[in-house]
C-alpha cells in the first residue's frame, strides 16, 4: 500500500509500524486470552508514536496530518485489529492535547508514556466547586484502558444541583480527564471481537478535575494548528481499522488459495485440484480487490480535500462535512462485505481459530458496531446534503 506525495518522515513511522508484525503476532493469542494489549506490545507502540499521532509539535507529539494518521493505523489493523483500534482510539484523544491550556497539555500528554481512554459522550455528572468540578460517572468502552496514562469521561456541568445552560438554552457539557489511580476498571469485555482491546467500562465517583483539565470542542483550541480547525477530524483513523482489516482479510484467502486442496473432481482421473483454480474465486478475489480499492480511494481523497481546505483557513461546506462522514461509514461497510465474502470462500477452513480469518471476521463485525460508523449515521449526512442542518454536533 502506498502513499503519493509522503515526506520521508512519513515514510518512516509507516514502515516502522509495518516491522512491528513479528512482534504483535507472536503475541497475538496472549492477546485475546487475556482481552489487553500485552507490555511488549505497548511498549513498542508507545516507541512508535501511535498513542499520540494528533499531539502538537509543540508538546513533543508527531502532529500528524490525517492522511498518515490513518495509513498508520491502517498497517497497524493489517497485522492485528485490536492493535489497531487501540492505536486509533488513542490518537483520536490526543487531538484533546490541542484544546488543554498549554502548560495541561504539556504534562499530561507531551510525553513518550502518553496514551489516553475513555469517552467523549457527556454521560458523567460534573459539579461546580472551588477550582474545578466533582465528577461521577460510568463510562463504556474504555479501550485500551488498562495501560493508558490518562482517562476522559464526558459530563453534564451542573450548578448549585442543576444544569448550567449555554446562551442558545443547551445543557453544557466538557470533557474531563482523570489519573488512572482515580477510575475503577470494571471486567465488562467479553465480547465476539476486538478481544485484545481491553474496552471495558470505567467508573469515577466524586473526583476533583481542577477546571483546567477539562476541555470542550466547542471552544477554540489554545492551540490553533490546521489540524484542530475541524474537531470532528479527530474521528479520522477510524477509517484505518476496516481498511487494514479487508487487506489482511484477502491477502488471507489469497495465501490460503494456493494451498488448498479440494475434493477430486469426479469427472476427472487425474490431478489435484486447489481452491486457486476455481473461477468462483477468481471473481470473488477480483471483486474484493475492486471494492477494497474503491473505498481505499474515497478514503484519502476525502481526507486530502479536507486537508487542504483546513490548511487554506477556509471552512468546510456542509458537503464536504458530510462526505467526511459517509467516507467513514462506508469503509466499514465495505469492509465488512468484502472480509464476509473472503469468509465465505474459506469455508470449514475459516471455523478455526488458528486461521486469520477467524480473527478478522470477529473485528470487522465488533468494529462496524460504534455508533460513530454505524449506517444510523448516514441520517445526519443526508440531512446536510439536503440543506439542512445535521443535528449531531460531530457533524
Amino acid at each position: 500500500m502506498t502513499t503519493s506525495h509522503a515526506t520521508p518522515a512519513e515514510h518512516n513511522i509507516v514502515s516502522a509500524a509495518q516491522a512491528l508484525a513479528p512482534l504483535i503476532q507472536e503475541h497475538r493469542n496472549t492477546m485475546e486470552s487475556e482481552r489487553r494489549l500485552p507490555a511488549p506490545i505497548v511498549d513498542a507502540l508507545r516507541t512508535l508514536g501511535a498513542f499520540r499521532l494528533a499531539v502538537p509539535h509543540v508538546y513533543g507529539g508527531l502532529e500528524l496530518d490525517p492522511m498518515t494518521q490513518t495509513r498508520v493505523v491502517e498497517e497497524l489493523s493489517c497485522i492485528d485489529g485490536s492493535v489497531g483500534w487501540c492505536s486509533m482510539i488513542s490518537s483520536a484523544g490526543s487531538f484533546a492535547s490541542a484544546f488543554l491550556a498549554p502548560e495541561v497539555a504539556q504534562r499530561l500528554c507531551g510525553h513518550v508514556g502518553f496514551s489516553l481512554a475513555g469517552q467523549v459522550v457527556p454521560v458523567g455528572r460534573a459539579e461546580v466547586v472551588d477550582g474545578g468540578y466533582r465528577v461521577t460517572g460510568r463510562y463504556r468502552f474504555g479501550s485500551g484502558c488498562q495501560h493508558a496514562s490518562l482517562l476522559v469521561g464526558g459530563c453534564v456541568v451542573f450548578e448549585n444541583g442543576k444544569p448550567r445552560l449555554l446562551a442558545n438554552g443547551q445543557p453544557e457539557t466538557r470533557v474531563m480527564t482523570f489519573p488512572p489511580a482515580a477510575c475503577k476498571i470494571l471486567d465488562t469485555w467479553n465480547t465476539t471481537g476486538l478481544l485484545g482491546t481491553g474496552s471495558h467500562d470505567f467508573e469515577v465517583a466524586d473526583v476533583f478535575v481542577p477546571f483546567s483539565e477539562s476541555w470542550s470542542f466547542a471552544e477554540r483550541p489554545p492551540y490553533s494548528g490546521a489540524l484542530y480547525r475541524f474537531p470532528p477530524l479527530f474521528l479520522v483513523t477510524h477509517a484505518g481499522v476496516p481498511l487494514g482489516l479487508a487487506r489482511a482479510g484477502i491477502d488471507a484467502v489469497i495465501e490460503l488459495a494456493n494451498r488448498k486442496e479440494l475434493a477430486p473432481d469426479p469427472h476427472k482421473l487425474f490431478g489435484t485440484r486447489l481452491l486457486r483454480d476455481e473461477s468462483r474465486v477468481h471473481e470473488a478475489i477480483a471483486v474484493a480487490e475492486g471494492a477494497l480499492a474503491a473505498a481505499r480511494s474515497f478514503t484519502y481523497s476525502s481526507l486530502t480535500d479536507v486537508w487542504e481546505t483546513l490548511n487554506r483557513k477556509e471552512k468546510l461546506t456542509p458537503r464536504q462535512r458530510a462526505l467526511y462522514r459517509i467516507m467513514l461509514i462506508d469503509v466499514h461497510r465495505v469492509a465488512k462485505e468484502v472480509i464476509t465474502s473472503m469468509y465465505d470462500l474459506a469455508a470449514t477452513s475459516a471455523i478455526y481459530r488458528s486461521h486469520p480469518l477467524d480473527r478478522i471476521m470477529r473485528d470487522i463485525v465488533t468494529a462496524c458496531q460504534h455508533g460513530v460508523v454505524h449506517p444510523k449515521m448516514y441520517r445526519p449526512a443526508g440531512r446536510l446534503l439536503l440543506g439542512l442542518e445535521a443535528g449531531d454536533p460531530l457533524f
